[in-house]
């Protein structure tokens, strides 16, 4: 790779890292190329891409993207296979499924929305994260549930009432 094509692959990398808020870092060392032919479907068909770059490129383009990633350089070490995604749990999810078939690839880290996950032993917890919407719809729901407790015990009250009252004027007759 000459200089000219390392330059522009910094530069594409530098423009993937300011356009999207999740990468995830995977070790996929030691996986057979069917496995990782495999891998790379599942990844697609979930809507992740997956590059795998020098970790020096990677390095450069992280910090010429302006955003802090943080100890996240750390985890550059060995071979790296770059996710991105737009759904930040999809790339945890596609790795722990794949995965029930042996133990790599593993996570060497991740960069979500600004926050930095460092070791394979933070995968679960990406995977099982709430997205913003997720959160935002069951914060509606929590403030929509008294609202509808209220609403629920007058229409019942009513017909209790009325159910009372015409009992009574049952009686008196």
């Amino acid at each position: 790779m000459n200089r000219e094509e390392k330059n522009a692959a910094i530069a594409a990398l530098t423009e993937k890292f300011k356009s999207l808020n999740c990468m995830y870092i995977a070790d996929t060392s030691s996986i057979s190329a069917v496995d990782t032919n495999n891998f790379r479907r599942e990844l697609f068909k979930n809507g992740i891409e997956m590059l795998v770059a020098k970790n020096t490129l990677i390095l450069k383009a992280m910090r010429n993207s302006g955003k802090d990633f943080g100890d996240l350089e750390s985890a550059l070490k060995g071979n790296s296979a770059l996710l991105f995604s737009d759904n930040f749990k999809a790339p945890a999810q596609a790795i722990l499924k794949f995965r029930k078939k042996g133990t790599k690839p593993s996570l060497k880290g991740a960069y979500v929305d600004s926050a930095i996950f460092i070791g394979d032993e933070q995968l679960t917890a990406l995977s099982t994260l709430k997205s913003k919407e997720d959160l935002i719809g069951e914060i509606v729901g929590l403030l929509q549930s008294p609202a509808r407790n209220v609403i629920s015990a007058l229409q019942s009250g009513g017909s209790t009432i009325a159910g009372l009252v015409k009992t009574l004027s049952e009686r008196n007759n």
